[in-house]
């Protein structure tokens, strides 16, 4: 069956239901019509099928003010460097807010959707980037809640990542996933079990009660890291993009920071001879690819490549790194240490 209604179209159908499909949020059928505007061969169609689910989840204010907070503090420090007064700065920053894809996108397209779903609320749609943000940042909970300050709201962005979760898992039709989307959807699962994993649990048992638990996850406690290849090696592959990002704005501190493996001196030694030969690093979708990640799995770690997206195409420059799977394991996050940067 086909439940795709429109932004303005008759009905049609589209492919089968996954289960436990559900349109429980108020714009839940909105989201499933809007995803229609999206073009699946986008590299960005994966994180912005995110922001479409995202807008119709209720709002986890304290994140979305400290997200405002932070733009703040940034914009401000910008316009004091482009030398604007007082007044000026203050007029503008009243237009500075969390972080809203698709925002003029998804407004546009509801007020034609409300043509013909008049009881719809204009007022339940909310753009928001908390779930693309930690993913695109590769983020862990830790690192999120630090970065904005939540120790005080970790229990609200806890259950607004395992909303999330769920509303991507029953709301996005099978007809509309991808593997990228699937990807993300893994990582988040996992983000939200290796927090707490009885919010994923419960969910699950409810959406499939006959379905036996797995032996290897307890109520309340996370399974191990390594029990889930494929959303450790999203993990990973986020990670080295990371320093792929870091990399590319020559930020040699943040990068010494993430892992003992290199010194901030060894990363700016190694970061001259790659600039001296290459003018930047790309950062897009096709740097972000699998086509650039490697992985060799070994006996207790992996080997990890990142391969880097240089302008002349040549991508002969790698980041190299280890990840030790007893240490992560015990964690219950990432122990990857970064070997070197260098051609290969």
């Amino acid at each position: 069956m086909d439940i795709r209604g429109t932004l303005g179209s008759a009905y049609r159908l589209v492919g089968d239901l996954q289960e436990g499909f559900a349109l429980n949020q108020p714009l839940s059928a909105f989201a499933v019509a809007a995803l229609g505007l999206l073009d699946e061969d986008d590299p960005a169609y994966a994180l912005d099928v995110v922001s479409i689910i995202e807008a119709t989840l209720e709002d986890p204010r304290p994140v979305l003010m400290a997200q405002q907070f932070a733009a703040r503090g940034e914009a401000v420090a910008q316009m004091k460097a482009d030398g604007l007064d007082y007044d000026e700065r203050m007029d503008l920053l009243e237009d500075v807010t969390w972080p809203r894809p698709l925002a003029d996108l998804l407004e546009e397209a509801l007020e034609r959707y409300r043509v013909h779903h008049p009881w719809v609320c204009a007022e339940d749609l909310s753009p928001k980037s908390v779930v693309r943000e930690m993913y695109e940042t590769a983020m862990t909970f830790g690192e999120y809640v630090g970065r904005y300050q939540l120790s005080r709201a970790e229990g609200i962005l806890l259950r607004y990542l395992s909303d999330a979760y769920r509303a991507l898992r029953q709301t996005v039709p099978l007809a509309d996933r991808t593997e990228a989307l699937d990807d993300v959807i893994e990582w988040l699962g996992e983000v939200v079990r290796q927090t707490d994993s009885s919010l994923v649990d419960e969910w699950e048992a409810l959406v499939a009660p006959d379905r036996a638990a797995p032996d290897e996850v307890r109520p309340g406690t996370a399974r191990l890291l390594s029990e889930n290849p494929r959303a450790l090696r999203i993990m990973v592959r986020q990670s080295m993009i990371r320093r792929v990002e870091l990399l590319s704005r020559r930020a040699y501190a943040a990068l010494a920071a993430l892992d003992p493996g290199l010194t901030e001196a060894q990363w700016a030694a190694a970061g001259a001879d790659y600039f001296a030969e290459y003018a930047d690093v790309g950062t897009g979708p096709e740097a972000r690819g699998p086509a650039l990640f490697v992985v060799s799995e070994g006996p207790g770690e992996w080997a990890v490549a990142q391969i880097l997206d240089d302008p002349e195409g040549d991508r002969d420059w790698r980041i190299t790194a280890r990840l030790d799977l007893a240490a992560t394991d015990e964690a219950g996050e990432l122990v990857l240490t970064t070997l070197g940067l260098a051609p290969a």
